[in-house]
């Protein structure tokens, strides 16, 4: 969506406070990225792994604590 002219140029003050901390803290856009990769980006899945994973998986009962007779 287009804004008009008038908002063209408008940045918010949590834009404008955001902009001021990576230009102050050179090293906190690195920081973010090593977070993301560390927390978020995952290796890619070994098919074989994962289909031996979910053939040895034990089916739970639905309430853990009763016991079947």
């Amino acid at each position: 969506m287009k804004f008009s002219k008038q908002f063209s140029l408008y940045e918010s003050e949590a834009t404008l406070f955001l902009n001021s901390l990576k230009a102050n803290n050179q090293k906190l856009e690195q920081g973010q990225r090593e977070g993301r990769a560390l927390l978020w980006d995952k290796a890619p899945i070994d098919l074989d792994t994962q289909r031996r994973a979910e053939e040895s998986r034990i089916n739970q009962q639905a309430y853990v604590y009763q016991n079947k007779g």
